[in-house]
């Protein structure tokens, strides 16, 4: 059977939408903090029992702390071609609980609940995405696809990652269910790189009374610190620096030995990464009196506009002008695990799924009229890849 119209594809998904508002909410329901293994891996058995029943053959990647990884492949009738890799996430920053207090709902044309837009809607449209290809092709896919749900992206992706970007080398391209950018439903064809650090300042304690001038105060170091580290940001390069944490002293008649600031670096490029990885390490104390010490690193590399991904943009903003709308394009500041197949050179599209806003906080939606065209672009993608 040759492929339906973009429109006659379009059509479909409309009249699958209702299925599709059913799988969001079974998966918003099951909660997936990524901190809770049991949570997670029930939610995988869910996932792995419905992208099961479709054909696909379910891999588990066991974890001991973290919820396990879930790998699904999907044959193609074309044995010689390299599998797509839709990427994802199971796991979301919500407590166990949470869903009592934000429930699932559905209202003035949104769907509400935690995690429906990351990414949980994501999962779902690409579920419904490979259903249809499935059901227009004779119930196997043109191509080989790959699925890959990690458990811990929003944690930092640290046990996943080499499972990512092994899968990502044996790729044609990597298609990312994260949400899309904005509400006009943007693709992200960059994102900045993240970098997680730690400043210790150790001084020498005193009382603050008696001998305060013997006393070498870590707190007042480690101001004159974060004043240096925040001159660091250039905003014209994209840098940002960022102090978000900070502790010190032990009592207030104390003057303090020990503080420390947790630092949250965001980079356009990979050389302002690889240069600002090495002046966070090369900081000095101002006071001699004082240590420093500097832990950390680049922990996600920036996803660059690359030839190869602008190729793939330009692919699905065909596809979305078949479709009847304007695909436009965004570069955002957080990381997604995008960011790594990226890097490796793969061809990466991000911001595939749902079109909604929120993320992370109490009003998180989707938008229910765009589902059916994000799985009528992803469906189109996987088909001219």
């Amino acid at each position: 059977m040759n492929s339906p119209t973009p429109s006659e594809q379009l059509a479909y998904f409309r009249k699958q939408q209702s299925n599709i508002l059913d799988t969001i909410q079974q998966i918003v329901e099951i909660e997936s903090p990524s901190d809770v293994k049991a949570a997670v891996d029930r939610l995988n058995t869910v996932l792995a029992s419905r992208f099961g029943e479709l054909g696909g053959k379910v891999k588990l990647h066991r974890q001991e702390k973290f919820g396990n990884h879930l790998e699904i492949n999907f044959a193609g009738a074309n044995r010689n071609t390299k599998p797509v890799l839709l990427l994802g996430h199971t796991d979301t920053v919500y407590s166990i609980g949470a869903i009592s207090k934000m429930k699932y709902r559905v209202a003035k044309g949104r769907v509400f609940g935690p995690g429906v837009l990351d990414m949980k809607a994501g999962i779902a449209i690409g579920l419904h995405a490979i259903e249809g290809l499935l059901a227009w092709h004779k119930g196997r896919l043109p191509r080989p696809v790959t699925l890959l749900l990690v458990s811990d992206e929003e944690i930092g992706s640290q046990s996943s990652r080499a499972i990512t970007e092994a899968l990502a080398r044996k790729s044609e391209a990597v298609l990312v269910l994260e949400p899309a950018s904005g509400l006009n439903g943007a693709v992200k064809t960059a994102r900045k790189g993240v970098g997680g650090y730690t400043l210790k300042v150790t001084g020498k304690a005193a009382h603050s009374g008696l001998d305060f001038e013997q006393g070498q105060s870590a707190v007042l170091e480690l101001a004159r610190q974060v004043l240096e580290i925040s001159n660091l940001t250039d905003l014209s390069r994209g840098i940002t620096l960022n102090v978000g944490k900070i502790s010190g002293g032990t009592r207030v008649n104390v003057v303090p030995a020990e503080a420390s600031a947790a630092l949250d670096l965001r980079v356009a490029t990979k050389e302002d990464a690889a240069q600002m990885h090495r002046r966070l390490m090369s900081l000095k104390p101002s006071n001699a009196a004082c240590k420093i010490t500097v832990t950390g690193e680049i922990n996600r590399p920036p996803m660059q506009r690359s030839a190869a991904i602008a190729a793939l943009y330009d692919k699905a903003r065909s596809i979305a002008g078949g479709l009847g709308w304007a695909l436009e394009e965004a570069s955002v500041g957080g990381g997604s695990d995008g960011n790594f197949t990226a890097a490796l050179g793969i061809p990466t599209l991000d911001g595939l799924g749902a079109v909604g806003e929120g993320a992370h906080a109490e009003h998180e939606s989707v938008i229910i009229s765009e589902l059916p065209k994000r799985a009528a672009l992803l469906s189109g993608l996987l088909l001219s890849i």
